[in-house]
């Protein structure tokens, strides 16, 4: 089934190009459904590149999905044009009365910053407890899964000795959760980040469960006990080349960095990397639209549902 997003995204005709069902507007009104409201707060710098990551995902799904994009208007974004933000996104303050079936808060490129620190950190907090009322699910990822830890359940991060990148292997700790339904009891994920949460504090916590992990790169994905909340530490919506853009990168910078690991065929930089996480990308994704989106929010949303 189809995607709605705006006319004229970008992203759109990479989208048409790859078989993903784009809807127009006018056949989406015409349809005799209630599409799912997605709203995706974009906190990544390349945001054009995360909304085509994303929306290859949301797009593959038998459900019709209505897409919001959200940026921050306490931080302005260098990387993306103020028309593009004009055109294409909103801000908190013109949708905080409104519902959403299923909300996206991504990572952000900020880990070795105290949450507190973070020029926006306000406004994401306001807009994670908006989502305690007005969103069915939320799914956060990487360092948006760090901030709801931090902010929902008390969970701070921690630095780690060196950047965990790479693509790692993970194990289900209960295949019988509905958002790993379908998924192998061993697979393959990228992880990118310089910090990360205690599995021991996860387990501990009451309201929390742990739900993938990986010996190497640590917490994978857990959720809350009550499905509000389905964090991801990884980057399961990563491309094929987005690990080696990020490598380039920090090398341009004069870090000092490793190559990520297990991602390079032979270990050779020059190589072609190859993306070995796409079916899990897609279950995770359609699992989440389907058990923890559409079978549990309400066809109307009103004020009931405060």
């Amino acid at each position: 089934m189809p995607i709605k997003i705006p006319e004229g995204l970008p992203a759109r005709k990479r989208l048409k190009e790859e078989k993903i069902f784009v809807m127009d507007e006018l056949r989406a009104k015409n349809q005799d459904i209630r599409p799912l409201r997605i709203g995706i707060l974009n906190l990544m710098p390349e945001k054009e590149k995360t909304e085509l990551q994303l929306l290859r995902l949301l797009g593959n799904t038998p459900l019709q999905v209505d897409i919001t994009f959200v940026h921050t208007a306490t931080h302005v974004s260098k990387n993306v044009s103020k028309s593009h933000l004009d055109t294409f996104y909103t801000t908190f303050d013109q949708i905080q009365d409104e519902w959403f079936d299923g909300f996206i808060i991504t990572g952000a490129p900020i880990e070795h910053y105290n949450f507190e620190d973070v020029n926006y950190w306000d406004e994401l907090v306001q807009i994670m407890e908006w989502t305690k009322t007005n969103v069915t699910s939320v799914l956060h990822i990487c360092w948006g899964a760090q901030a709801a830890l931090y902010h929902h359940y008390g969970i701070d991060k921690f630095e780690l000795p060196k950047k965990c990148s790479g693509i790692f292997e993970h194990t289900i700790c209960d295949p019988t959760l509905k958002i790993v339904q379908g998924f192998e009891d061993v697979f393959h994920a990228p992880h990118s980040r310089y910090t990360a949460n205690s599995l021991e504090e996860i387990k501990q916590h009451p309201d929390l469960t742990a739900v993938a992990t990986s010996d190497d790169a640590g917490l994978f994905l857990m959720k809350s006990k009550d499905d509000k909340h389905i964090m991801v530490t990884g980057h399961l919506e990563y491309d094929a080349m987005t690990l080696k853009e990020e490598y380039d990168r920090d090398v341009a910078k004069g870090l000092d960095i490793e190559p990520p690991e297990n991602y390079f065929p032979n270990d050779d930089i020059t190589a072609q990397p190859l993306n070995t996480w796409r079916a899990h990308t897609h279950l995770l994704f359609s699992n989440w639209l389907n058990y923890y989106v559409y079978q549990e929010t309400p066809y109307i949303w009103n004020k009931v549902n405060k």
